[in-house]
């Protein structure tokens, strides 16, 4: 018995010590142009909402503009609940990523064919249901192409995680020049922007991904993920044999639920990058570089472009800590430092807001942007620290017929903390900058500091 366990982990040794599985890299390309659609799409929404009729927007006040942007960002992360279960029972995962992936090009298709209140909530609609199909089920699959104690695990989703921000880091420079600066025009001395082909290559890249997927997903993934993995059981007699879950399994499912409360205060912080932090860098940030006003949804590029160049320097940390004395850091340990660096970067944020203030009508000086640049780097390592290995986590510690639908919880925290953040950017409206940014760092500092104190306790569940 001994014997088998010992050849048991030399297997899984082996297999630990090869290159990644090609199946890896088309998930990071198919993951990669969704989050370009994705992120396009939400670099220039607010400001399409913001903007006069008669400049190509929809003309809508800031504060409801907030509050759609929050429930929008909330939604499209609430829908995998049902996504995960439908894939899980029914589906199967390889097909309702495609599913999604169609819904998700017809929703931004139909925000790029007509200007109106209609297009916009048939297209947003479109979006938040194709995307409760499409996220639960990339991220799971990535998890299945590995053993449960494969030393690779960590380190392939900091490398999916590398695919989704690539694809975030050209959106809004693709999408935003095109939508802020070349399809901009001047009609009888109004400027009109042209937000509604920055919809159109939003669409297109949401094409391309699902092409790559469908075209190259029988070669390099198998059978994976083709069949559903929780449809109930059926014994000789025909009848569902139901298996409840063991306490081990119960206890690993309270984690998964633990953390996620931890991980609303994250994203409800971290969001704040598409809503306040951008409206405040358009309106008290000097964007002035040698002559040339850096597009607002340029900035939104920042975390990516930090993503990918930290992204592997933290991939090869955990497996060097993998293999060392103490060990790697606990999944807990990471996130609880991650939510820290997020309240760090408010703070520093929250310097800036001391120079400029709240009041656009009465700006004395305009923050260097560097505070900017600053803010969105801890944020992005904060987010290296919390969210690959959160996805890593829950891919292997859910129970195997319950793996999409927990994904899909796991997601919905996000959709939580979106709509919480989209009430706290309309807040900026009426406290100011300076007390919803400074108490957004203090509560997410103090949350790090409480999950580093119960971190063992976590660990001690999961097994």
């Amino acid at each position: 018995m001994q014997a088998s366990a010992e050849i048991q982990h030399e297997q899984i040794e082996e297999r630990s010590s090869k290159k990644h599985p090609p199946g890896l890299y088309l998930l990071f390309f198919t993951e990669m142009w969704e989050r370009f659609s994705y992120y396009g799409m939400r670099a220039i929404l607010v400001l399409y909402l913001t903007t006069a009729v008669i400049s190509g927007g929809l003309g809508m006040k800031e504060e409801a503009a907030l509050m759609l942007y929050g429930f929008f960002t909330g939604a499209v992360y609430l829908t995998p609940l049902v996504g995960g279960y439908l894939s899980d029972r029914f589906l199967g995962r390889r097909l309702a990523i495609t599913i999604g992936g169609i819904l998700m090009a017809l929703g931004n298709f139909a925000l790029f064919s007509s200007q109106t209140y209609t297009a916009l909530y048939i297209g947003l609609a479109l979006l938040i249901i194709g995307n409760g199909f499409f996220k639960p089920n990339i991220s799971t699959l990535v998890g299945e192409l590995y053993e449960e104690n494969d030393r690779r695990r960590d380190g392939a989703f900091t490398i999916f995680y590398m695919g989704i921000n690539i694809g975030a880091f050209f959106a809004p420079l693709v999408i935003g020049f095109l939508a802020e600066d070349f399809f901009k025009t001047t009609v009888d001395g109004f400027v009109h922007y042209g937000f509604k082909y920055g919809f159109l290559a939003a669409s297109i890249g949401m094409i391309i991904g699902q092409l790559i997927f469908n075209i190259f997903g029988n070669r390099y993934l198998g059978d994976i993920g083709k069949k559903p993995t929780g449809k109930p059981q059926v014994n000789d007699q025909g009848v569902v044999e139901k298996k409840p879950l063991t306490k081990k399994e119960k206890q690993r499912t309270a984690v998964i639920f633990i953390l996620a409360v931890f991980v609303v205060a994250f994203w409800a912080g971290f969001e704040q990058a598409g809503s306040s932090l951008t409206l405040y860098t358009a309106k008290f940030v000097d964007r002035d570089l040698f002559g040339y006003e850096i597009p607002i949804s340029w900035f939104q590029s920042l975390n990516p472009l930090f993503i990918v160049i930290l992204a592997p320097i933290l991939s090869a940390l955990w497996l060097k800590l993998s293999y060392s004395k103490r060990g790697d850091l606990s999944i807990p340990t990471k996130m609880g430092l991650g939510m820290i660096l997020l309240g760090l970067g408010f703070l520093v944020v929250t310097l800036a807001v001391l120079q400029t203030g709240s009041d656009e009508a009465n700006i004395v000086v305009k923050a260097n942007v560097l505070f900017i640049i600053a803010t969105y780097f801890l944020h992005t390592l904060g987010e290296l620290l919390l969210s690959p290995v959160g996805l890593s986590l829950v891919s292997r510690i859910a129970p195997v017929k319950l793996a999409s639908l927990l994904m899909g919880v796991w997601l919905a925290s996000s959709g939580v903390a979106n709509i919480v953040a989209g009430r706290l950017a309309a807040y900026t409206s009426s406290l100011g900058y300076l007390e919803v940014f400074s108490l957004i760092g203090f509560v997410t500092i103090g949350l790090g500091l409480i999950l580093l104190f119960i971190s063992k306790k976590l660990v001690q569940m999961m097994d």
